[in-house]
């Protein structure tokens, strides 16, 4: 009875929602061309819907699924799901503080080499463990920073470096991750704008110590909220696992006791004999789970990250084409040996524009065309930063630019030719316009 009943609720809910979603004609200036935002389908909707009606509420079968899935796919041995990519990072970095490091962990006062142009949780995690930030400036055109930036960054307190792959376009990433093994230094890649991106046929999130990714609805594939730390390093990712899950020392899953025989056996730290294993905590830990609704989307969504891929690369070189030879716009470029899954198309005013972005943005509002900063641009300058400690090598020149004359606008695969076109058009047009 109930199976039949869960049945008929799932053919339903794909009725509902191939009626629900049926495409509407693009209307230039009045549909809204978005920046980013999650493609779902009938398939989405009914997953997310079987994982609710199951009462799959905790993570459990679906979050283990699909961290083998993840693991599987960029092809590291192990995954541990969070609930947003922002936790994700503060995870990453904070798991290299674990005492199980040895000589090797992080500690307060210690250096951490990044960038200032970009999202400020690749920072707000060094600070958050008492660390400091040592900023490099990243380059107009990539908006990442030069492995030989990274290298004149490397100072005696430097311990790790973590960085992001900047709207999706990975940095020198196999050159710093040999200069990270060179120097002893831990590196963390935020791949969270990144999935699926490739650095001298190698895809990214799979060069460092660690990785991070975001499965929030503007990211390549979605849960609606939720992240993922991924490693190939065993040690690390049994760090990762316990300071995910309250710093616990034990494994056994949720509901799971004894899954090593020897619960009562243990002996760690200044406990009593017997004591229960399933209730001793070797790190400060947090509970940034998951769930298995979340994990249900992902699985769903999981299946068609190739497509979503190709749809990025397809629409960002629409949009460039479209955009060759305005000298009021300084065009993206893809690093050397890079094959990017893109998450945004970044403009930059160039000199000659003659005209300011914020006038630019509010005629491409006016026009119901979605853009954004890049990020923080320099974050050094803004107000929650302000009165906190770092160290600058070099200058940060490129990041004032960002700061002051740079944007992005979609790429995403909910877009369709008609409206790549229509940002083009709108684009050039505003150009011309102001010669």
């Amino acid at each position: 009875m109930a199976v039949e009943a869960k049945r008929l609720i799932l053919e339903a809910v794909e009725k509902y929602h191939l009626e629900a979603s049926g495409e509407t004609e693009f209307v230039p200036g009045a549909t809204p061309i978005l920046p980013s935002g999650a493609v779902l389908t009938a398939e989405d909707r009914v997953a997310l819907t079987e994982a609710a009606l199951d009462m799959r509420i905790a993570a459990g079968v679906s979050s283990r699924t699909f961290e083998r899935r993840f693991a599987k796919t960029l092809g590291l041995r192990k995954a541990h799901l969070t609930n947003s990519g922002s936790s994700a990072n503060l995870l990453a970095l904070s798991s290299l503080t674990s005492p199980q490091l040895g000589d090797r962990r992080l500690c307060p006062g210690d250096e951490v080499i990044t960038v200032a142009a970009g999202f400020p949780t690749t920072v707000n995690p060094i600070y958050q463990n008492g660390m400091t930030p040592v900023y490099v400036d990243v380059e107009l055109g990539t908006y990442n920073a030069s492995a030989e930036k990274i290298a004149a960054a490397i100072g005696p307190k430097t311990k790790a470096i973590m960085l992001a792959h900047a709207l999706g376009n990975p940095y020198e990433v196999d050159e710093i991750a040999r200069l990270a093994d060179e120097h002893g230094l831990f590196l963390i890649e935020d791949n969270c704008d990144a999935v699926g991106s490739l650095y001298q046929g190698k895809l990214t999130g799979t060069f460092g110590d660690l990785a991070t990714t975001s499965f929030y609805p503007a990211h390549h594939i979605t849960m609606g909220e939720g992240g993922c730390v991924l490693t190939d390093n065993l040690i690390l990712a049994r760090i990762v696992e316990s300071m995910r899950d309250w710093g616990r020392d034990c494994w056994c899953e949720p509901g799971e006791d004894d899954t090593c025989r020897k619960r009562f056996l243990y002996r760690l730290g200044d406990l009593p004999e017997r004591y229960d294993h399933k209730y001793t905590f070797s790190h400060v830990g947090y509970n940034l789970k998951a769930t298995d609704l979340q994990a249900a989307l992902g699985l769903s969504q999981l299946s068609r990250l190739d497509d979503f891929g190709a749809a990025r690369r397809r629409n960002w070189q629409r949009l460039r084409d479209g955009l060759e030879g305005v000298g009021a716009y300084l065009l993206p470029t893809a690093t050397p040996g890079s094959d990017p899954s893109w998450f945004g198309f970044a403009i930059t005013l160039t000199d000659e524009a003659g005209f300011d972005r914020y006038d630019l943005l509010r005629f491409l509002g006016d026009r119901n065309i979605g853009t954004r900063l890049l990020f923080a641009g320099n974050l050094t300058r803004h107000p929650g930063y302000l009165d906190r400690e770092y160290r600058v090598v070099g200058d940060l020149t490129n990041s004032d630019v960002i700061l002051e004359r740079t944007f992005w606008v979609g790429v995403y695969p909910g877009l369709t030719t008609e409206m790549i076109d229509y940002v083009a058009q709108s684009l050039r047009e505003f150009a011309a316009g102001k010669r």
